[in-house]
Parts: C-alpha cells; structure tokens; sequence
C-alpha cells in the first residue's frame, strides 16, 4: 500500500522555493545557527525570537563562546523569551561538544539525541538541515499538516502518535533535499495550515488534502483533554533605597530555578501584613508609593499577584541590593517580576 504521504515533496519543495521566508537563520546552514535557532523557536513566535537570535549570535558568535560564557550574561541574554531551562541546557550542549568533541559537532540524529537536552524535534531538525538526514523533525506545525492531511483523529498529545507520524514521514524523504524538505513542512504548518484559520485556498496540498476535502480542518489536530491550571495567589515587593532595588535568587530546584526576582512570598498580605512580612526581615519600610496587580500564566500554574511598591530607610536583610540601571543591564528576570518595571517606568 502506498504511503499517502508520498506526494509531499513533489508539492512542498517546489512551493517552498518559492514562498520561503528569508529568516534570519536560514541564510546558511552552520549546526551552531541552526541549533540555536530551533531551540529559541520552542514554545516562541517566530516574531519574538528575531532579535533575540541576532543579538545572541552578536554577543556569542561560536560555540566555544556559549561555552565559556558566565551563567549571569547568558540569562540576560535570554531574558524575555521565557522557559529558561533551554538557555542553560543550550551551554550543556556547547560544553560536552568543546571539552568532549573537540568542537566538532555531531553530524547524525543519533549523535545530536545524545546531547543534554536535545529530544526528537530537534535532533531531527539539525540533522536534516545541516546534514541532509533523512529524519523527520515533528513539531505542533507538522502534526496540524500531516493529521489533517490524512484525517488522522489520533491524540497529538501522545508519543505513539507522534513517532508514527515522524516513521511515516521518513519514508517519502527526498534525498538530497532533506533539511529543504523539513523546513518546507515547518513553513506550511507556520504560514498556511495555521491552527484556527488554515487558508486552503493558496495550499499547494488544498486538491489532495483530506480535510480540507471533507471541510473538517478545524477538527485537526485532535487533542487529549488539557489540565486545569493551578492559581496562586502572590505577594510581590518592589523595594527602593535610594537608587538600589531589592533582588532576591530563587532556589535550585523547581519554577524558574536559580533565577533573579522581586522578593515576594505565598499568598495575598494586605498593608499592615505587607509591612510586618518586611519588618520580620529585618526591613523598616517608610512609604508605600503603590499597589499594583498584575497576573502571568505558566503551562501549568496561574499566578494572581499583588505588589508592593515601598521606599525602606536602609538597604538590609538577606536581599541583594542592586542600582536600578544596573538591574535593567545585567540581571535576567522572568518576565511575571520584570512587568513590575515597566510598571515603575511608566509611573
């Protein structure tokens, strides 16, 4: 029986020569810009990560500078674009390839898997563009297209599903044009089968694709049931002494691990709790400027948070005490704290 996804290269190569998008890093196909590239675009608008990339490669321009950079100046650099884990296992990765591959960057799927933190996705996306393996990279844009290309009910959300997709794939890649042919799957999935209003009418798979035959692509992909998210309720402080801000580091483990944040504590504290929290750290708050609400959303956890803006009569306790411009030029925050500037700037 022929595989139905056969067609796919006759069609997308063709289509993607001629509606690509000159990002910035499709302009060669180096392993170190490549892997970069896709580890940014995990979870992240394609717009968000621009300038980031280009401002990354700007200050870490080789693999032996992401390895030999300090923890700090790689979080600054990643501040903003969130899931911190990527930046850190990214200099993982920069580490074992200088110190146990000599610079030398693997050139199969296999080898890229080894990698810490590499999975599936991308190690089947730099070995196809950078080397022309002939492995499918399965990310959500891919799954849209080849579910409702071919009507497949399947939970996405299961790993079967996705490994027989990814099988089924690797059977009608192109040789000699495997990375063009990964790419051309990704773009369709970014730019034309987009998940709430695919446009059928330009899709150079429109004639052949069972769900836009049926009119059923919005029922693709199919998904299993999402979890309800955690709320959490949360106390911030934006202390000021002088022009010295409060910074506290949160711990190893857990929800955004070992980075910079405002001090803040469980729950809500109305004033007169607020201020004896402070006094109990060894803090003599002076004056409450204002109270800001504000909220942010991880993929499992809601948080509700209420903040502090207090001046304190000295800068004590167990906090770091950094000047303000400083803390905009060399500390990552997440972003749920650092809104909390821009609040104060716009103040």
């Amino acid at each position: 029986m022929q595989n139905p996804l056969s067609i796919l290269p006759t069609r997308l190569l063709p289509w993607f020569a001629q509606n690509a998008r000159p990002l910035p890093w499709r302009q060669d196909r180096r392993p170190y810009h490549v892997w970069l590239s896709e580890i940014m675009l995990q979870q992240t608008r394609v717009e968000a990560v621009w300038n980031y990339y280009l401002r990354f490669l700007a200050a870490l321009p080789t693999v032996k500078d992401l390895a030999a950079a300090k923890e700090d100046k790689l979080l600054k650099l990643w501040e903003g674009l969130g899931y911190y884990n990527r930046a850190r296992n990214l200099q993982k990765c920069a580490r074992v390839i200088v110190n146990e591959l000599h610079g030398a960057f693997p050139t199969d799927y296999d080898g890229w898997l080894a990698l810490p933190g590499i999975g599936p996705y991308t190690a089947g996306a730099v070995a196809s563009i950078c080397f022309d393996c002939p492995v499918a990279a399965v990310d959500g844009n891919v799954l849209r297209v080849i579910t409702r290309f071919t009507e497949n009910a399947a939970p996405i959300d299961l790993q079967t599903t996705k490994a027989q997709i990814k099988a089924d794939l690797e059977q009608v890649y192109p040789a000699g044009a495997c990375g063009t042919f990964t790419q051309a799957l990704m773009e369709l999935g970014a730019c034309v089968c987009t998940p709430k209003s695919p446009k059928c009418s330009v899709c150079p798979l429109g004639d052949v694709c069972a769900a836009n035959t049926a009119g059923s692509q919005t029922d693709f992909p199919v998904k299993l049931p999402k979890r309800a998210k955690r709320n959490q309720n949360r106390t911030v402080f934006f202390l000021t002494c002088g022009d010295r801000v409060a910074l506290s580091k949160r711990g190893d483990k857990g929800l955004l691990s070992g980075l910079w944040q405002l001090p803040d504590t469980d729950d809500f504290l109305n004033e007169e709790s607020a201020v004896a929290y402070l006094q109990n750290v060894g803090l003599e708050p002076l004056e409450l400027q204002k109270i800001v609400h504000a909220n942010h959303v991880f993929t499992h956890i809601h948080w509700d948070m209420r903040c502090y803006y207090m001046t304190v009569r000295e800068a004590a306790g167990s906090y770091t005490w950094v000047p303000l411009e400083e803390v905009r030029r060399d500390y990552a925050l997440p972003t749920a704290y650092r809104q909390f500037f821009e609040v104060e700037d716009d103040h």
